[in-house]
């Protein structure tokens, strides 16, 4: 049985991570590229999704600290169809518009206001003298007249091709802003745009609502070093009398130390560059990837027992094995998709592709997990280890809480994202993620109090004589039950990290 579960281990693993290298290809942050894309219809207009981020108020006391938009070489071009209907000298034969909008301006593009659901100007609307027939009908706002932005470009004669002035949109008010490249007259259907265009922050190239994750990781960082020199501090003073659990505690708060370190240059390299370093990106990802499947595996070794009523995981081991390499790549390539995919045109389909593998590789573990708990108590209170027995209450108390905790926040998410969806409340999406963060060390630093190195310790290993034969092919781990217990609030508590 070992050897068919592991195949269809590595051929899901190395499909789900062919997916994300597809998806994640070529992708860049604040710098925003178009490679041939189509333009959609939509009512009487065809429009291309240029981006969207939120934008904070350029900051006019220093040069340096401006916030805008800048086209970079942008150029349209037409099919030879729609280009030889023109003659060589004609000017003006065709017109793209860029149009940027605030969010909470959004009303005003189109022919709502004129109580017409056109959104380009129809000769109808042209003869009341309400817009331009061929234009995108923009209602200017009374308190910025020059809001929303539109940016013309036309075709001359029978050229297929032509160029967007390179020009920088300076923006002075904070908001969430979407940029969409429009054209009206139905001869030039087949339009591609190539180019790229750049958004900045006054502060940084980091989208405003991933901005305050850089401070973020910072403080982790700090905090996690914190809590290390604190445990070193004990584990030296302690150390002939030092448990197995202590060492994975130990490897616990390194590990996390180096996750919060590596997101925080990563994201600090991507504020000042504007594109998402793949080199430090790829070793964060790792690392959380990594994080999230060894604390799940341990959790579940020592929810069975391991250590403590069972000497060795026996047959299992190749199925605890397996899930724990499925899991490991999808949440590689899912952290892989979310982080150097496109900041605002990551694809659903591909996401909910990767999410839904988590999902329902999280709902094993915490079933797996339960389960064995369950039978790991029964046992020990069968044979009255109170002192285990206890170990393992607080154990299942902790778990939980952290559960329960985390399921409220699940729901809190879904409701932000359900009452949100132009992502109008960008300025508090950082939390969203960052939750997770904090209650994995929360939990971590709870644990390093009530297991703190001591010169009496507690011995809670597996016993000759109060165990029952246990076949010995499988892992074969040392250490004491206590040891998962610590490396458990590495976990994050099964729903998955979501970073802007």
């Amino acid at each position: 049985m070992r050897r068919p579960t592991l195949s269809l281990a590595l051929g899901l693993g190395l499909g789900l991570s062919l997916v994300a290298l597809f998806a994640a290809r070529g992708a860049h942050a604040s710098i925003h590229e178009y490679g041939g894309g189509d333009f959609a219809p939509r009512a009487n207009s065809f429009f291309f999704h240029g981006g969207s981020e939120g934008l904070y108020a350029s900051d006019h006391s220093s040069n340096s600290s401006a916030s805008f938009i800048r086209f970079d070489t942008v150029v349209f071009r037409r099919t030879l169809e729609s280009a030889s209907r023109h003659e060589e000298m004609q000017q003006k034969t065709g017109l793209v518009e860029a149009i940027i909008v605030e969010i909470q301006d959004r009303g005003k593009i189109g022919g709502s206001y004129l109580h017409s659901d056109a959104i380009c100007c129809t000769p109808e609307l042209d003869k009341e003298k309400s817009c331009r027939v061929g234009e995108v009908i923009i209602r200017p706002n009374p308190e910025n007249p020059d809001w929303p932005k539109r940016i013309q470009t036309f075709f001359d004669g029978k050229n297929e091709e032509t160029t967007m002035v390179t020009q920088i949109v300076s923006i002075n008010k904070t908001g969430m802003y979407y940029l969409y490249f429009m054209f009206c007259d139905p001869q030039l259907k087949g339009l591609k745009i190539t180019g790229r265009t750049v958004w900045r922050n006054p502060q940084g190239y980091l989208p405003g609502k991933m901005a305050p994750m850089m401070t973020f990781y910072g403080f982790m960082s700090l905090a996690y070093l914190v809590l290390g020199l604190l445990w070193f501090i004990q584990f030296v003073r302690c150390w002939k009398d030092i448990l197995q659990l202590h060492y994975h505690i130990t490897a616990v708060i390194a590990l996390g130390m180096c996750e919060m370190a590596f997101w925080y240059f990563e994201y600090a390299n991507f504020n000042s560059t504007g594109t998402r370093p793949m080199g430090i990106t790829l070793w964060a990802v790792t690392f959380t990837a990594v994080k999230k499947t060894v604390s799940r595996l341990l959790l579940l070794v020592v929810s069975m027992g391991y250590g403590v009523v069972l000497p060795t995981l026996g047959g299992i081991t190749s199925r605890v094995a397996a899930l724990g390499f499925i899991y490991f790549v999808a949440s590689e390539a899912l952290e892989l998709v979310e982080n150097l995919g496109n900041i605002n045109d990551f694809s659903g389909k591909t996401r909910l592709f990767l999410v839904l593998p988590v999902a329902v590789l999280d709902a094993t573990f915490i079933i797996w997990i339960f389960s064995s708990l369950s039978r790991t108590l029964e046992k020990l209170q069968l044979r009255r280890s109170m002192a285990k027995l206890e170990l393992y209450r607080k154990f299942t108390n902790s778990l939980a809480v952290s559960v329960l905790i985390s399921i409220a926040w699940i729901g809190y998410e879904l409701y932000f994202n359900a009452t949100d969806p132009l992502s109008e409340l960008w300025q508090r999406a950082w939390i969203i993620p960052s939750f997770w963060n904090v209650l994995s060390y929360a939990l971590l630093g709870i644990i390093c109090i009530l297991w703190s190195p001591s010169r009496n310790p507690t011995g809670f290993a597996y016993s000759e004589d109060a165990g029952e034969g246990a076949d010995e092919e499988g892992l074969s781990l040392v250490g004491s039950a206590v040891k998962g217990t610590g490396d458990m609030v590495n976990m994050h508590i099964f729903p998955e990290d979501k970073r802007a």
